[in-house]
């Protein structure tokens, strides 16, 4: 929501949407940049007083990496609870069974999160 005429704000990942920040190596330069934080921290200030909230992407459509599928063909049970857990673990689920190169790693997390998954718990519950 802030403007960044600076170009200091960073996002934090690909998959985050609306956060940004801003990274220091010292000291020295949050010390050189105190006029721009501040300027920041005003219009943010003034950004939350006018109720001003992000519109987020919606991300309906989960692609199920392969090594999952294939577990929801072998365990029906696995697909249904998966289907339970709220969009968001759905998502956690799939950025983190899709993120290794190799598909031994990619089976061997789904194999690990099987039993969470059948328990209606999240990645990180």
């Amino acid at each position: 929501m802030l403007k960044d005429a600076h170009g200091i704000l960073i996002q934090q990942t690909e998959n985050v949407q609306a956060a940004r920040q801003i990274r220091f190596t010292n000291v020295q330069e949050i010390v050189e940049m105190e006029p721009i934080l501040k300027a920041y921290i005003y219009e943010a200030i003034e950004v939350e007083k006018a109720g001003l909230e992000v519109n987020f992407k919606k991300n309906t459509e989960i692609i199920i990496p392969v090594e999952l599928q294939d577990k929801f063909d072998e365990t029906p049970a696995l697909k249904t609870a998966f289907e339970a857990l709220t969009p968001g673990r759905q998502r956690a689920y799939v950025l983190y069974f899709s993120a290794p190169k190799q598909s031994k790693t990619r089976v061997s997390r789904v194999e690990k999160s099987i039993q969470q998954i059948l328990n209606g718990k999240g990645l990180n519950d």
